[in-house]
This record gives C-alpha cells, structure tokens and sequence, in this order.
C-alpha cells in the first residue's frame, strides 16, 4: 500500500492548562475520504488547527507528502497543497466571490492552470459564476460555504481539510455539497472531513475515526462505523 499522505502520531496540543489533544494518532491515504467524528468540544477542529499549522502542537509529529511539517506555518502548508476549508466558511464578504477565488490562487504561477481551476469551480457550483461579481457576504450560509470550497480548489490542494461543511447550511444545499466532496474525491482528491453529522460523514468516508476528549478511541472503515453500536447510540441517534 502506499505511504499515508497525511500521517499523525501522537498528537498533543492545548490551550494554556488545558489539554485539547491527548496524543493522537491517524493517517490519511491518498484519494481517500476519512473523516474524523466526535462531541463538540473532542478536539475535532484542534486536530485540523494544528494539521494546517493554526495551532502549534506541543508534542508528536505531522507527516504530509513524505515531509515532517510538525508546526510549519500555515502559508508554507498551503504552498505545499495542504488546504483547509474552515469552519465557519471566513470567506471575504467585502470582496466579490471572483475576487475570494482569486485570492484562493495567491501563491499560484500557472495562469491556464488557474484559469481551468476557475472554470471547474464554475461547473461544481453555477450559482457562484451567476454571482461573481455579487460580494461574498450578501449570499446565503450554504452558497458561502460553495464559495469555501471554491476558494480551497482555487489553491490546488492535494489534501483538503473540511471543517463542519454543513453546519449553517439548509438541508438541500448540504447534500450538494457533499455529492461535491464526493465528485472531487472521485477525481482523485485526498480529504480529511470533520463533520458534525456522522451519517452524512460516515457516508460518503472509506476510513473514520471517533475522537473523545482528546484522544482517538475508535477507528474503522466507515461501513463498520456506521454499523458499531457504540457509534450508534453515541452519535447517530435513529438514523437508519
């Protein structure tokens, strides 16, 4: 098999006294969906932080291409192709939603690459080439968080971190996103998904993993996940 793209080994990080990770460890394969579920409060968003270099880890390493980029900072990263797709979408909502994709492309040289990066953006998402020139805050939680992903594309990335997608965002809008994450990953796309809805995640994932205080106290493929009685009667309610 091939090596991880992204390999995790005992992670801690924290803020001041405390403790948001409790060593943890998880690899990300190439073209594999994995995603990462967990309370609020786990540490799902830390892991992603101290991945995209946010937050500075206190112990353990981040692997990622073949490289130690434990506490690389964070414009390096995405140099490297490791993009995230943050919680809470921080598009620019001054800026018009070309100008959020164009700034995607920031460290990009490869202006046909980015012209056909643009053009498949406009694809996934027609909404967001009807209003490129309409400013990113006046469009609705779901079209913003399109916009997200959009902008992460625009970026090249051959890791994409998503934090909580459907958070905020209307049930309709939320199942094209993630038949979206699903195209992408299809296209070859590596992804690490940290969303608060299991099933939605665990759906579209190979490989999951369940995060409890800090630590990782299950890890799966996501079939027997959704399956575990555990993870059923902790995070998926009724959901058939």
């Amino acid at each position: 098999m091939a090596s991880p793209l992204l390999s995790i080994k005992g992670l801690f990080a924290g803020y001041g006294p405390i403790e948001a990770l409790k060593g943890v460890s998880l690899d990300v394969n190439p073209s594999e969906i994995v995603t990462l579920i967990g309370a609020n409060g786990a540490g799902k968003s830390s892991t992603l932080m101290c991945i995209s270099g946010i937050q500075r880890s206190r112990k353990g390493s981040i692997h990622f291409d073949g490289e130690d980029v434990t506490n690389e900072k964070s414009h390096r990263l995405v140099a490297r192709g490791l993009v995230q797709v943050p919680e809470g979408r921080k598009i620019f909502p001054k800026l018009t939603v070309l100008e959020n994709l164009e700034l995607g492309a920031y460290l990009r040289r490869d202006p046909n690459g980015v012209k056909a990066d643009m053009d498949k953006v406009y694809a996934l998402f027609p909404i967001l080439g009807e209003r490129r020139k309409q400013y990113g805050g006046t469009l609705s939680g779901g079209e913003q968080q399109m916009l997200a992903i959009g902008r992460a594309i625009m970026s090249k990335p051959k890791l994409l971190l998503m934090d909580e997608p459907s958070m905020g965002v209307a049930p309709i809008l939320t199942a094209k996103i993630f038949e979206t994450i699903r195209e992408l990953n299809r296209e070859g796309m590596t992804i690490l998904l940290v969303e608060q809805n299991a099933h939605l995640a665990l759906k579209i994932a190979h490989r999951g993993y369940v995060i409890e205080t800090g630590e990782i106290v299950l890890e799966d493929k996501a079939a027997a996940l959704l399956t575990d009685p555990r993870v059923k009667e902790a995070y998926l309610g009724d959901e058939d």
